[in-house]
């Protein structure tokens, strides 16, 4: 298959989308009559290959639609920005999407889009769950990795409060393991098969909880939904087919990403065994996110979990 390449110009930062934050979310996007041309803003993060498929949307565009990619740094950020009104969809973590949901947030998922992505890695003093104990182990706060440590180490009948756990950001997981500031981590990719590379070893397995392997979606608003379904609808088309695509084809998009955003081939060869592109919203997935919000809520990262016909809507994708 040949590609065009029609890539947008991307704004780089958080602050450059946000400085657009006059605009409504549909100005653009829902504003184009019969014969003009739909601009829609997509948001993703950079340089990660469950986060790539907005960059190929352009290749499955229905006529009249185009797509301007915007990245941020952060899927909080992501969020934000779809309330601000500076993006239209997002790929975004589902977890930070439940919360704003929980917070009254006009947020919907429309389609799932990749899963997996995380690790639990230690160094060669950590073999089993039951060595954590007494060691220092970083993670990520708030975040479905988390969800997943808890729920892992309650099933082993380890209390977290025997583990020095500290807050690690996720560029730092693999450097602080290898330097032997932290002895493992439940973190995420790319610094997960990164420390593999390093010596680590997978001490545990991250997918083996109520939450299965659920990390991210396709994010709009409900305004957007009532304002323009149709749009909605060619997003959701697009998207759907941008991913099928990437399913079976990571040679030709992988290299791709690493030319446009820089990085170690071999460790993104690595990684991408560890994420699942998607598109559908089935009831197996549907439970998982249920069992996520349930699990913020237990957790206190929100104070009522959202239920799941507020957090999801279904329709696009069936």
């Amino acid at each position: 298959m040949h590609l065009r390449r029609l890539l947008i110009p991307i704004a780089a930062s958080a602050a450059a989308a946000l400085a657009l934050s006059g605009c409504s979310s549909s100005s653009d996007a829902a504003s184009g009559a019969a014969g003009e041309t739909a601009t829609v803003k997509i948001g993703t993060l950079r340089g990660q290959p469950h986060f790539y498929a907005p960059f190929l949307y352009e290749d499955f565009a229905a006529e009249g639609v185009r797509f301007e990619v915007i990245t941020l740094d952060t899927t909080p950020a992501l969020s934000d920005a779809l309330v601000a009104g500076t993006i239209d969809f997002a790929i975004s973590g589902v977890t930070p999407t439940i919360a704003s949901v929980a917070q009254g947030r006009d947020l919907r998922i429309v389609a799932s889009a990749a899963d997996g992505g995380s690790g639990f890695i230690g160094n060669d003093s950590i073999q089993t769950l039951d060595d954590l104990v007494g060691k220092k182990v970083g993670y990520m706060q708030t975040t479905a990795q988390e969800v997943a440590m808890r729920l892992t180490l309650e099933e082993a009948g380890v209390d977290p409060d025997d583990i020095e756990l500290v807050t690690v950001l996720a560029p730092e997981m693999a450097g602080q393991l290898e330097s032997g500031s932290i002895d493992a981590f439940f973190g995420v990719e790319i610094g997960a098969s990164i420390a593999l590379e390093q010596g680590g070893h997978e001490f545990a397995d991250p997918y083996a909880t109520p939450i299965g392997k659920v990390n991210l979606g396709l994010v709009t608003t409900g305004a957007l939904i009532a304002e323009d379904p149709e749009l909605v609808q060619q997003v959701v088309d697009t998207h759907v087919a941008a991913t099928d695509w990437m399913t079976g084809n990571e040679d030709e998009w992988l290299s791709e990403m690493v030319s446009m955003f820089g990085g170690d081939q071999a460790i993104f060869d690595t990684a991408i065994a560890n994420f699942w592109m998607r598109s559908d919203l089935s009831e197996e997935y549907l439970g998982q996110l249920e069992a996520l919000a349930t699990e913020m809520g237990e957790l206190g990262f929100v104070e009522d979990a959202p239920a799941i016909e507020d957090v999801v809507d279904t329709s696009f994708v069936e």
